[in-house]
């Protein structure tokens, strides 16, 4: 059985709107898996289900053996953690070392533990010269660092990412790279939301499309960004050089500008 399933999901909120129908997933420990679509396609709603922020309407979340409809998302959290889109909806804290051990520390661990486990995650998020910096004085981009670190000193098996790269600059994406690499290394399943198609190709090779409130697509990411038909009804876009490739007629499902370069060598 997968470590986290969700089986014939469906979700409604109380004013009555449907988000998802008739849902069906499941993750590994230690796979790291993109989730794109279009505004409303039902994403962010999928993986607030799998921590416990919301409760099916119909079918139901496994994690780990437990059913989510009999834990509190307190008592899923240390299995699952969430990292919101916006950074500014999950930071509390005065100080950003506070923030980071916020969650190991109401956990239960150990002062040893909750150091080692905060020193883990801002070493991998490159946090460790602003401890003591206020968050809301540090860029978006930082404060969304602030927020991944925190989930992830949680040590959590799963760590979904809510668009990670919004506001991010070049160096900030290989950071983002590196931790995904190594949470993955370390055994972890990242699960991520992105609209960066680059982003998805660099970083995944499991990519799961949702549209119209379902799930359409969930296979290897060369399949995903050449299935022209899968892609319209996700209303998405190739990434840039898949797109070029295409337009050029050339022979072959480039993914990246490494693909491209080696296509043109191997013809020149």
């Amino acid at each position: 059985m997968s470590y986290l399933t969700l089986d014939n999901i469906t979700f409604q909120y109380p004013n009555g709107f449907v988000a998802i129908e008739d849902v069906n997933m499941s993750f590994e420990k230690g796979e790291s898996i993109a989730i794109i679509g279009q505004n409303g396609a039902g994403k962010t709603t999928t993986m607030k289900l799998l921590n416990g922020l919301y409760k099916p309407t119909k079918g139901n979340v496994i994690i780990d053996g437990w059913n989510t409809k009999d834990y509190t998302t307190a008592q899923i959290s240390r299995k699952v953690g969430y990292v919101f889109q916006n950074p500014d909806e999950q930071i509390f804290h005065d100080e950003v070392y506070s923030e980071i051990e916020f969650g190991p520390k109401n956990l239960g661990l150990s002062p040893e533990q909750v150091k080692d486990n905060v020193e883990y995650a801002a070493d991998l998020m490159g946090l460790k010269p602003y401890y003591k910096e206020h968050p809301y004085n540090l860029p978006f981009s930082i404060r969304k660092f602030v927020t991944i670190a925190s989930i992830i000193a949680m040590d959590s098996s799963v760590i979904i990412l809510d668009e990670p790269t919004a506001g991010q600059d070049a160096v900030s994406m290989d950071v983002l790279s590196a931790a995904i690499a190594k949470l993955n290394k370390d055994g972890k399943t990242v699960i991520t939301i992105s609209h960066d198609m680059e982003f998805v190709v660099r970083n995944f090779n499991r990519v799961i499309v949702m549209a119209n409130k379902k799930k359409i697509a969930d296979t290897d990411k060369r399949e995903i960004f050449w299935n022209l038909p899968v892609l319209k009804e996700g209303r998405l876009k190739q990434p840039y050089i898949s797109s070029l490739s295409n337009k050029l007629s050339l022979n072959s499902q480039i993914l990246n500008v490494e693909e491209m370069v080696h296509y043109i060598n191997k013809y020149d």
